[in-house]
């Protein structure tokens, strides 16, 4: 069964900013949702090889050596193919459209060219709607083919001109599948696009039009790159990690999802298999100080808009202010269900969509919220106008009564909700920021009421969380077990970085959640999560970890750390949730959390090597 799929760190990802494909290094499109990233599926052979769909070209020949890269400060994909008879390239991107207007139409432009000698390329066009549970029918012309699926269209046009030799041949396959092939010579070139909703038949497009909205893109993503004000070390791997953020951005409405793919497992053949297509408060907050440190306003502004719509939207309602996770057009409805025709990449299942996890209480994202909004406003003059402020002071007056209960925590486990010391940290944040920038700024609110509240989190966590014997701040109140999400507890400005307490804690840390640097989030059998298994460490851990020695004044563990973490990367320097025992990438790919935790660490160590 391995062999049916490729390994998760074999893939390369390009987008519009409102949907996203993974393309292999054979050159197949084995996932892809549409038209928006949490979508249904039109090809999903990452997660059932057989009824997932694919949409692959390849050398014919099986003996051959590939390697994929990204034209320099872009998402546009190259995967080179190298054979003794010659050596072909195919170029994959998806064409990003001006404005933030949502639209059921897509484009997927897949060129060919033969850059030395000659090579016959092989096409497969394999579409399975609707997660494989709807069927299609196909009609062939001479310009492409067009699939059809209950109302949905994908159409497939050829890129050649018109008085070009008919060098691409195309025929039904089985199940209504496209099957065709091109043999180039040196210096030819030819294509294929994929259109969702398109306005009308398969047409023949000209080679200057498809080189025209390749020079376009190119130019988008350049233009974008440009802002970054970011000068300091590790730049190139920086600027990936901040594209790699932008391709996971949904442009309507600004929302950030944690990643592209669903129920790609946290170990191979086991249940930990999660749908992560949606916008996570805290990811989303976490992104707002990796997108700012690097100069990007105009994003870091756009998703904090689209958590203060978030918070304005249930002023006055039933329930908590905010819902942990939301699809990307901020609704709410994300009911899971288990995809039971599918076996799951490598045969682990179930593969989910949807998140169960949606109506958990994770007390933690009133602080990453109100931390990020804090952030944008103070040290980067993001304004908040009247309304939002009022939706801010609910919020918190809410949390004054609500702050001290047990919840699932950041780990959203299924063990049943417990006093998580990092949900109270986050609380205390809350009511930190929300003071400050009523005192900065004049506003009203409720300051005495919010200061007692702060202050007797604090006094919670110091005595509660803290575990004497174990010399360290522990997971949840109830036990002595050691949690990576407190490794923020400095960063966040609750405890010194150079307090005996905080100091100790790390040490502690050392010895139990960190192996060869990597770092895991918590040890299952200690802590059950209510899941079988076990899982990878956690990159976003890891990251966390090297910030936080920095902060610590441990400079050089922290250095050969993120340096170690690097390794990591796959050949394109995108990253997984986690890594597996011999380096593999595990988890659904790539992972926002990853790249932006990347990020802020950079930022970190760059700054305090460069105090000396």
């Amino acid at each position: 069964m391995d062999d049916d799929y490729p390994p998760i760190e074999d893939h390369g990802l390009i987008g519009d900013l409102q949907t996203a494909a993974l393309v292999t290094l054979d050159g197949s499109i084995d996932w892809f949702c549409c038209p928006r990233f949490d979508s249904p599926s039109v090809f999903a052979g990452l997660l059932d090889h057989r009824r997932g769909g694919r949409f692959r070209i390849a050398p014919e020949t099986s003996d051959y050596t590939s390697r994929q890269m990204y034209f320099p400060d872009t998402a546009i994909l190259i995967t080179r193919f190298m054979t003794e008879e010659g050596v072909g390239e195919l170029v994959d991107f998806m064409p990003v459209r001006a404005g933030r207007q949502p639209t059921d139409n897509h484009m997927i432009v897949r060129v060919v060219r033969c850059v030395r000698g000659e090579m016959s390329f092989h096409y497969e066009v394999s579409p399975r709607f609707d997660y494989g549970r709807m069927r299609h029918e196909t009609t062939l012309s001479d310009h492409g083919a067009v699939f059809r699926a209950d109302g949905v269209t994908l159409t497939l046009h050829i890129v050649r001109n018109p008085e070009d030799e008919h060098l691409s041949t195309f025929a039904l396959g089985d199940d209504d599948d496209v099957l065709g092939g091109v043999r180039l010579q040196a210096g030819q070139m030819r294509g294929v696009i994929v259109e969702s909703a398109a306005d009308g038949p398969p047409r023949e497009v000209p080679v200057p039009e498809a080189e025209q909205l390749l020079r376009d893109t190119d130019d988008f993503w350049r233009e974008w790159l440009a802002q970054s004000t970011y000068t300091g070390r590790w730049r190139e791997t920086m600027q990936r990690s901040a594209i790699t953020l932008k391709l996971m951005t949904y442009a309507p409405t600004g929302g950030i999802i944690a990643a592209p793919t669903a129920g790609l497992p946290e170990q191979v053949g086991g249940e930990r298999n999660w749908d992560y297509r949606y916008t996570w408060v805290r990811d989303g907050s976490f992104s707002v100080y990796a997108l700012l440190g690097l100069g990007f306003t105009e994003e870091a502004q756009a998703f904090c808009e689209w958590l203060r719509d978030r918070i304005q939207d249930r002023v006055g309602g039933e329930g908590s202010p905010l819902n942990i996770m939301y699809r990307v057009d901020g609704s709410s409805d994300l009911q899971e269900e288990s995809l039971e025709h599918w076996e799951g990449y490598r045969g682990s299942r179930p593969v989910r969509i949807g998140n169960g996890a949606m109506d958990q209480r994770q007390m933690d994202i009133y602080g990453e919220a109100m931390d990020s909004i804090y952030f944008a406003h103070h040290h980067h003059g993001i304004e908040l106008d009247h309304r939002s402020w009022v939706s801010l002071r609910v919020m918190l007056d809410w949390l004054v009564d609500h702050w001290d209960q047990p919840g699932e925590g950041i780990w959203e486990t299924r063990g049943g909700q417990k006093d998580f010391t990092y949900g109270r940290v986050m609380s205390w944040v809350a009511f930190d920021r929300a003071l400050r920038l009523a005192t900065e700024r004049g506003w009203p609110a409720d300051l005495g009421t919010w200061a007692a509240q702060r202050d007797a989190i604090y006094q919670q966590v110091m005595t509660r969380g803290w575990s004497s014997e174990r010399g360290a701040f522990v997971q949840h109140y109830a036990d002595k077990v050691l949690d990576s999400s407190l490794l923020r507890m400095a960063t966040v400005g609750f405890i010194s970085p150079k307090d005996p307490m905080w100091t100790s804690t790390l040490r502690a840390m050392d010895e139990e959640l960190v192996t060869d640097s990597l770092v895991y989030r918590y040890d299952p059998a200690a802590s059950p999560d209510g899941l079988q298994g076990s899982e990878g460490t956690f990159s976003l851990c890891t990251f966390n970890y090297v910030d936080a020695l920095a902060r610590a004044g441990r400079r050089t563990d922290a250095r050969l750390t993120f340096e170690k973490m690097l390794t990591f990367a796959n050949h394109l320097g995108l990253y997984g949730e986690e890594i597996g025992l011999t380096g593999e990438q595990l988890g659904n790919f790539p992972q926002a959390f990853t790249h932006l935790a990347l990020i802020d660490a950079g930022i970190t160590l760059d700054r305090k090597l460069g105090d000396g």
